[in-house]
């Protein structure tokens, strides 16, 4: 058994660096800048460059050795900063800048000292400009040669500190020049090496257990997540082992009285507890048994006793679609030929449903349980925050309320990572239960 666990573990590598690797894509790159999502949109480029330094975002995403710096920032969507419109000498256009007299490039601020810059320019131009710069060993200019269809230059410079460092200025060699039409200008930053990159930094935090910190409290996460973790398996550890008893106790009932009048009210009571949405229950739970009739505590974790409602609307909530589906597994099994041979050679029907129908329908519901199993750190999230439960659940729901992306994706990637093992428990349990199941 050793041996094939080994074996699998090997097996799931791939498919988790694919989750790993999905998981960062959904929040590193569909979700937009961080940055911007938690600091919003009227801070300066500044506050956002430092914010993106400091957790790594202001680094290439999976490789490379030239990153874009905020500084002069550009996008598909709007090729040129729109700062072009106040300098004196250029004018903005919907997809190039026209320079006609001597234009300075506008920079939201000045990259900080020993940062190793570059300039990529692409131009069109009949006329003689020059294009100076400084850097922290002076000052500098080159003659750009024009260029009828297309001119490219680059430049690279090593940033001083504060000051004119690094900035790009226009200027035509005499005072009637054609204009000088800028087609792309782009500002990078070297890293030190190209394996610097955000997912590599994602995975080394990942293997050093770290989920950076909070946004929103500044705590790290992991130290909010062993806090939460607690509350959150007290609250769904009992409900998922009783409404797994239940559901399969009340399955097991409908196979001993299928087609029978008991059956069917446990199907009709099912499709009833199926049909109310889980708000629902939440909502009449609070209200009638614990503000109406006093029988339980409205909100707060104090005692065992402020999980009492929250462990019942929990189970029946999710009772009904349990039964349904073990019923249906049961009575499957109930028209199968060992189950005729059984009564045949005489077995009571007690002795068919556990001895032979139960262990036989174990396979679906060890696949059902097993993959629960992962959401149950998770907590629930509506249980969690109507009756203020400290857990994961009450904590996802801040973070994306309060937009704190580490949280959110702490709680992702360790959900995912436990969902693919789960499929591990789930093989070694058929293994256990099924003798025509075997471990190779």
């Amino acid at each position: 058994m050793l041996i094939y666990i080994l074996r699998r573990l090997l097996q799931l590598v791939p498919i988790l660096f694919g989750v790993l690797v999905l998981t960062f894509i959904l929040f590193n790159v569909a979700g937009g800048s961080p940055a911007a999502l938690m600091l919003g949109k009227n801070v300066s480029a500044r506050q956002l460059e430092e914010f993106d330094e400091q957790r790594g975002f202001n680094k290439p995403l999976f490789f490379g050795w030239w990153t874009s710096t905020r500084a002069y920032e550009t996008r598909r969507d709007t090729p040129f900063p729109l700062a072009w419109r106040t300098v004196e000498g250029a004018r903005l256009e919907d997809d190039r800048v026209r320079i006609e007299q001597a234009a300075e490039v506008p920079m939201a601020f000045a990259p900080r000292a020993g940062l190793v810059l570059r300039w990529s320019l692409r131009y069109r131009t009949e006329g003689r400009y020059r294009l100076a710069w400084t850097d922290a060993a002076g000052p500098h200019q080159h003659d750009l040669p024009p260029a009828l269809d297309e001119g490219l230059f680059s430049v690279t410079i090593r940033s001083g500190g504060e000051g004119q460092e690094g900035r790009l200025r226009f200027e035509p060699l005499s005072d009637h020049e054609p204009p000088l039409e800028i087609l792309r200008l782009t500002l990078e930053r070297r890293m030190t090496s190209p394996w610097d990159s955000q997912f590599v930094h994602f995975l080394g935090r990942l293997f050093r257990l770290d989920f950076g910190e909070s946004m929103a409290t500044g705590q790290p996460v992991l130290q909010m997540m062993r806090e939460g973790i607690g509350p959150s398996l007290l609250l769904m550890v009992p409900i998922f082992f009783g409404e797994l008893l239940l559901a399969v106790t009340l399955a097991l009932f409908c196979a001993w009285f299928r087609n029978r009048w008991p059956d069917r009210l446990i199907v009709v009571a099912s499709v009833l507890l199926m049909s109310v949405n889980y708000l629902v229950w939440i909502v009449m739970g609070q209200y009638w048994l614990a503000f109406r009739w006093n029988w339980f505590p409205v909100w707060g974790f104090e005692s065992w006793r402020y999980l009492l409602l929250p462990w019942l609307i929990g189970l029946f909530s999710g009772l009904g679609g349990s039964v349904r589906f073990y019923r249906t597994v049961m009575l499957d099994e109930m028209y199968r030929d060992y189950v005729r041979t059984a009564f045949a050679k005489g077995l009571p029907l007690h002795a068919v449903l556990f001895r032979h129908v139960l262990r036989n329908a174990m396979i679906p519901i060890i696949t059902q349980s097993v993959m629960a199993l992962p959401f149950l750190y998770t907590g629930s999230l509506l249980l969690e925050s109507f009756f203020g439960i400290p857990g994961l659940g009450y904590l996802s729901v801040n973070a994306l309320n309060s937009l704190d992306v580490d949280v959110v994706r702490a709680v992702v990637v360790i959900g995912t990572v436990l969902y693919v093992l789960a499929n591990l428990v789930s093989d070694l349990c058929y293994a256990l239960v099924d003798p025509r199941v075997r471990l190779k």
